[in-house]
């Protein structure tokens, strides 16, 4: 019953009462933005509650709870679904019992964390979550439970069940009542390769409840206490009992002489909380997270507006009078806004431009901006333009626009009338029968370089070792189908040649020789010399043959053919690689192994929501064969959150550790980070272990991100920006 006294006891000191809206917002600032628990998951103090960002975000946490350091991501791919990996540090055991081995480093556990939103919130009724921690780790902290969260003004109040480590304050499972089958708590087989999710015992076994307050702190800049009486059974957690619990452990935990737990979150600004609590009576916890939303808009505001064309009458009145004159502005012009006319032909009343670009995530804003360009050159005798995007010489569709229409709505920004004078379809466009086609001066580089880092995280010989590189990328094209793409890098700072360990995989070492790869190509290397030739078969039909060196372990020849259909929301893809192993120098040599892979890729994307499901069933590096699943969802800014894994015909045993290959990646659009706008994108991807199975040929330029904007739906997706 303390724990019911407390929360009396605090309604009493801090309730407010009527308070407006517009009030609140003033005195408790940023006071309904979910905080982080010590796991890694929106939460109190230990405890978890029922509380999500906004679909769309990425969040970074950090804790410290003796004798546990903790790092997490986290991402929203929906506002009811919350994604987390957790890695952690275990100061009471060793990596290994072997100091040969690992040395002194303390003991590693990876895990994957999970949460589903069941019910939102009311006026009257509370938000109710359910959850899983470690799902397919070691089991460490594994533990499930069902939290409901309801706010009343400025105090935030949850109250939950939970299984597994969250049964210590002990009650009979609710779910025997349904079936005898929860009583028993079924462990994993000792057999296991880990990374399995083990469903024996998800829910089952001993229950307890927990419970806990975030408290809103009036004028303080958004501080926030929180209060919470811990479900934590601490004898199952981690190793309780040190060598008792396991035997790389050298000393026990010590246990708590309090259920209650203390503590303060202070966000610094939006994004950015700091945190520090007493945990179990006798502990100091500490920490940060970050969280930042790229869902529904671009967090920086653009400073990149259309560049007008002066002297509008002059022009139209020069370029009535010879076509050609009217083909070179209109490619002088778009080009003043990153679009690059490709051909034009203007045949009666009809202007017809075929264009590139590499600046705008959107393609409706480039065609809207394409479009502003020619109406402000072009003779009042044209009336319609037609639009054509391109990408490697692929014809990706083409866009016929009104042009009373969009200039009509264009003042009032109207664009969904604009929109349905505007008529899209597939295209088969031929430079070769357009009337204008600027000269190229072949061939035309692009060059670019960056500082790099490459990493190894986690393993027995410590916990992080990487080194710093120079990067630089070139692309040369020899014609608009066909180039050549260069990168490598050249060393400057590096910890690489301290891993000792070696792979102890006993399939074919496609990708476990990392360790080789990163130590003999540490002064300089070359990841990718790879010439590319792409062509449009037909309508909607797309293909690419590839030679040289494609990634920084195979290299060999190929191509890839994808059909997408423009009005569907799918595509059906096919690839086929005969290709040979480099040497770890990362050059021009080669090692014995070769072998031929391909698959069948089938590819779907639900319009609405946005979420592309992508199938690839084949032969991998390693000649084991099986299926690759990928799920991902775009949001509007164009960023991605996605997640796969890998079933193939080899056995856990054969795999090793981890069972099977899975993993999770998001890319972000560089223009959330600038005021111009910029098409490029940066990834970040993880996997819990690099292992040979499943393994996948990375080469550059994949058809189906080339063709992104070739179907009907991601071109029309963002109407609202043509008249940007």
């Amino acid at each position: 019953m303390r724990f019911f006294n407390w929360i009396t006891i605090t309604i009493l000191f801090v309730y407010p009462v009527n308070l407006s809206s517009s009030v609140y917002d003033y005195i408790y600032k940023n006071w309904d933005i979910p905080s982080y628990s010590n796991y890694g998951s929106s939460g109190l103090i230990q405890m978890p509650t029922a509380r999500f960002q906004e679909e769309g975000s990425l969040a970074f946490n950090f804790s410290h709870n003796d004798p546990y350091i903790n790092g997490a991501v986290i991402a929203y791919p929906f506002s009811w679904f919350e994604a987390s990996y957790h890695y952690t540090d275990i100061n009471n055991a060793l990596y290994s019992d072997s100091p040969d081995f690992s040395g002194n480093q303390t003991y590693k556990d990876k895990g994957f964390d999970a949460k589903f939103r069941l019910f939102k919130e009311t006026s009257l009724t509370p938000q109710i979550a359910v959850g899983a921690r470690d799902i397919a780790g070691t089991s460490v902290f594994t533990a499930e439970y069902l939290v409901m969260s309801k706010r009343f003004k400025n105090i935030d109040f949850s109250f939950g069940i939970g299984w597994g480590t969250l049964s210590g304050n002990k009650i009979k499972n609710p779910l025997t009542y349904i079936s005898d089958a929860y009583k028993e708590r079924i462990d994993i087989d000792g057999d296991t390769q880990g990374g399995e999710v083990n469903f024996g015992k998800l829910f089952k076994g001993d229950a307890g409840y927990f419970g806990g307050l975030e408290i809103a702190i009036p004028n303080s800049r958004g501080l926030r206490m929180k209060i919470e009486y811990d479900g934590t059974d601490y004898m199952k957690e981690g190793f309780p009992l040190g060598r008792e619990s396991f035997s790389f452990a050298f000393e026990p935990i010590e246990q708590p002489s309090s259920k209650f737990n203390f503590g303060f979150v202070f966000p610094v600004t939006k994004e950015l909380q700091l945190k520090i609590a007493q945990t179990k009576g006798n502990n100091l916890n500490f920490g940060f997270s970050y969280v930042a939303s790229w869902g529904k808009k671009n967090p920086v505001k653009k400073s990149d507006p259309y560049k007008e064309v002066e002297f509008q009458d002059t022009f139209k009145r020069v370029n009535s009078r010879d076509n050609l004159f009217l083909y070179r502005s209109a490619m002088n012009k778009m080009r003043d806004n990153n679009l690059f006319l490709q051909s034009a032909n203007l045949d009666d009343d009809e202007l017809t431009v075929s264009f590139t670009h590499a600046a705008y995530q959107s393609h409706i804003r480039a065609i809207g901006r394409v479009a502003r360009t020619l109406d402000q050159i072009s003779p009042n005798t044209v009336k319609k333009f037609k639009l054509i995007n391109t990408n490697a010489a692929l014809p990706l569709y083409e866009v016929e626009i009104d042009r009373d229409s969009f200039t009509k709505f264009q003042k009032d920004n109207l664009y969904k009338l604009a929109a349905r004078k505007v008529e899209s379809r597939p295209s088969k466009h031929e430079l070769i029968k357009q009337k204008y086609v600027p000269d190229l001066n072949f061939p035309v580089n692009f060059f670019s370089y960056a500082p790099v880092i490459r990493s190894q995280i986690g393993g027995p010989d410590g916990f992080f070792f990487g080194d710093v590189r120079l990067s630089f990328s070139n692309e040369t094209l020899f014609r608009r189908n066909l180039n050549l793409v260069t990168t490598g890098s050249i060393g400057i700072a590096s910890s690489l040649q301290e891993i000792t360990l070696a792979s102890n995989s006993i399939i074919e070492h496609v990708r476990t020789d990392i360790v080789k790869y990163l130590q003999e190509s540490e002064k300089y290397h070359l990841k990718r010399v790879q010439f590319n030739y792409f062509k449009d078969i037909s309508k909607n039909t797309y293909m690419k043959l590839s030679a040289g060196l494609f990634e920084e372990m195979f290299g060999g020849i190929g191509g890839e053919i994808l059909y997408r259909p423009f009005t569907k929301n799918y595509g059906i893809g096919a690839e086929l690689w005969r290709v040979r192993q480099r040497e770890y120098k990362m050059l021009f040599g080669f090692r014995d192994y070769e072998t031929t892979t391909g698959h069948i890729n089938l590819y779907y994307t639900h319009p609405k929501s946005q979420v592309t499901v992508a199938l690839k069933g084949g032969r991998f590096l390693a000649e084991d064969s099986g299926i690759n699943f990928d799920f991902s969802r775009r949001f509007k800014t164009g960023l991605r959150i996605g997640a796969f894994f890998t079933l193939t015909d080899i056995s856990k045993e054969e795999f090793g550790e981890g069972s099977f290959d899975k993993g999770f990646y998001f890319t972000i659009p560089i223009d959330t980070f600038l005021t111009k706008y910029n098409k490029r994108n940066m990834g970040w991807g993880l996997r819990p272990l690099t292992r040979d199975g499943g393994a996948v040929l990375n080469h550059a330029y994949y058809l189906w991100g080339m063709t992104e904007a070739g179907t009907k739906s991601n071109l029309t997706r963002d109407w609202e920006h043509i008249y940007e």
